[in-house]
């Protein structure tokens, strides 16, 4: 080997055959450090080598596929689903809103020549639930729901409408209970809830529903219950005013939708 190796030593090299002595493998080496022909013949035995190494792999794996059951279907769990629509954290503001609007009917039917409480607190009642629906700080698993694409108003809906859903029945039934307009009950908390979600848009849900439950608060119910009478509002002939109201927030917050993704990583 004073000059170059020989084919059969290069190959015995590229396979790291434990036959070549150490001093040939030193010569090997120290003559591939200045010879550029041998590296090229080295990377062809190597790759050769290691082609028939990839067949025979890919040969076995072929085998073991064929040999392997195929896996069944999944569904998708009832948990994967569930947290799309709600989240654990919605639960005790759903009972608190029903629970307030229970002790709305009773005080209204104990305490004669005021206003009715549930028309009052009607438009608030799902606003709570809307404010902790989607937000940082009420879902464990924000910053994974934040990064897909259905982050943004897709979610916020979809949790809306959950919150809707509970809300919704339990105000038609106190409704029905002491004798409220259905449609003064559902109308101003729709409108309510889409209003939320327009000024969310700007401020983020959680401030705007705040918002809107304090200056209904401070300026229709507390002057309401203060003058023992119902609000222009909340009258009869209010009902097409707020259906109108609820429509035209609902296709604005709608046209939106860059304003919910942007606050889905900054809300």
């Amino acid at each position: 080997m004073s000059t170059h190796p020989s084919p059969s030593h290069l190959h015995r090299y590229a396979a790291a055959d434990p036959g070549l002595d150490e001093a040939s493998v030193w010569a090997i080496e120290a003559h591939l450090e200045d010879c550029a022909d041998c590296r090229a013949r080295l990377a062809g035995s190597t790759t050769a080598d290691t082609q028939a190494l990839i067949d025979r792999v890919a040969a076995s794996l072929d085998r073991e596929i064929a040999a392997t059951p195929v896996p069944a279907a999944r569904s998708r769990s009832w948990s994967v689903l569930r947290h799309r629509w709600l989240v654990g954290t919605l639960s005790p503001w759903l009972a608190m809103t029903a629970a307030v609007l229970a002790c709305a009917a009773a005080l209204s039917s104990l305490r004669a020549g005021l206003p009715s409480l549930v028309l009052l607190i009607a438009p608030l009642a799902p606003l709570p639930g809307v404010a902790v629906a989607w937000h940082r700080r009420a879902d464990p698993a924000w910053e994974l729901i934040a990064a897909t694409p259905a982050a943004g108003l897709t979610m916020l809906l979809r949790r809306t409408a959950a919150v809707l859903a509970c809300v919704i029945p339990a105000l038609a039934l106190v409704g029905a209970g002491t004798g409220v307009s259905l449609a003064l009950t559902l109308l101003p908390c729709l409108a309510f809830t889409a209003a939320t979600l327009l000024l969310g848009t700007l401020v983020g849900v959680r401030r705007a529903a705040t918002g809107l439950i304090a200056t209904w608060a401070l300026v229709v119910v507390a002057p309401s219950l203060a003058a023992a009478r119902t609000p222009a509002l909340l009258e009869p002939d209010s009902a097409g005013i707020w259906a109108l109201a609820t429509v035209l927030l609902t296709v604005t917050a709608l046209f939106r939708v860059d304003g919910f993704r942007r606050l889905a990583h900054h809300d």
